[in-house]
């Protein structure tokens, strides 16, 4: 590139040759030039902000400053409001999981000051510095997620196996499982036998529990009264449904203190040992009938502890 320079006071014409050489280096000087002022700039604005007086000055350097400061600060308040919402969360499922626990322990008969639920449990150990990594902030909220999706899915199994002991108990209470009366030994047992006024061999669909007249007949599950009168062979007898086409029948009672339709729980009192219908004195004749099919008590029955 010529470049040719002509004076007023020199009637001889100068004449300069620029290289591409010369064309970088003057590039180069001007980029370093701007650079170093924009460096400067930012030093200075960081530097002595609050020291500046001049308005016009202090809005050019202090702004964007302020603009990004405001912007993370915004950002900063929107993840902890996330944050905020999930410990809320958190703490709202820990409480669900302190009751399901609580009644867990009540479901398994097991002594709740032994987990002390109320309590952190105890922690220590002697502390090395080794292998320790301070907890970013990404890191954290990744942890608090990890968190939350732990106690749910505890929370979830907890509830399921809350219902499983549920059941197990109710299906406990409506087993015919305790004994009718309070008596070590029968008469009669299940199975055949010789009947008692034809002596002929016969099958005996119960047990005969022998008892004073009065001598209070007691449910041995829960469940529904389906029959409650006199028969022509059981004389005043109960029967009641417990699920699952499970009945337990109660025979030869003096006197009936439930009626059709009435719900009854294990142990209640539904009438009185007598000598009704075919009957050679005061006893109770129990039977267990599941799908109308006779079974054998002792099979069910529990003697108290």
């Amino acid at each position: 590139m010529n470049i040719i320079l002509i004076s007023s006071q020199s009637a001889q014409a100068k004449k300069i040759v620029l290289t591409k050489l010369h064309l970088a280096i003057f590039t180069g000087a001007i980029l370093t030039t701007v650079l170093l002022l924009a460096l400067s700039l930012n030093f200075f604005s960081l530097r002595y902000a609050d020291r500046i007086e001049a308005p016009v000055l202090k809005a050019l350097l202090v702004s964007p400053q302020e603009k990004r400061h405001q912007k993370i600060q915004s950002q900063l308040h929107d993840n902890l409001s996330v944050m905020a919402a999930k410990l809320g969360e958190m703490q709202a499922q820990l409480l669900r999981l302190d009751a399901v626990s609580a009644q867990l322990l009540e479901l398994s008969d097991l002594e709740s000051d032994d987990f002390m639920l109320d309590q952190l449990p105890g922690r220590g150990g002697a502390y090395t510095g080794m292998h320790t990594e301070a907890l970013s902030f990404a890191r954290f909220e990744r942890e608090l997620q990890t968190l939350s999706g732990m106690l749910d899915d505890r929370s979830d199994k907890l509830s399921a196996l809350e219902t499983l002991l549920r059941s197990e108990r109710l299906s406990k209470r409506v087993m015919p499982s305790v004994m009718p009366i309070e008596t070590d030994w029968y008469s009669s047992g299940f199975g055949f036998r010789r009947d008692p006024f034809t002596g002929r061999r016969a099958f005996h669909e119960g047990v005969d529990f022998p008892a004073r007249t009065g001598t209070p007949i007691r449910a041995t599950a829960g469940g529904v009264v389906v029959y409650s009168d006199r028969h022509s062979e059981y004389g005043n007898m109960v029967e009641i449904d417990h699920g699952d086409e499970m009945i337990s029948r109660y025979a030869h009672a003096s006197k009936l203190h439930v009626e059709v339709g009435q719900v009854v729980t294990q142990g209640q009192k539904i009438a009185e040992v007598g000598s009704t219908g075919r009957s050679t004195g005061p006893h109770l004749h129990f039977e267990i009938r599941h799908k109308d099919v006779p079974q054998n008590p002792s099979r069910f029955l529990k003697k108290p502890d």
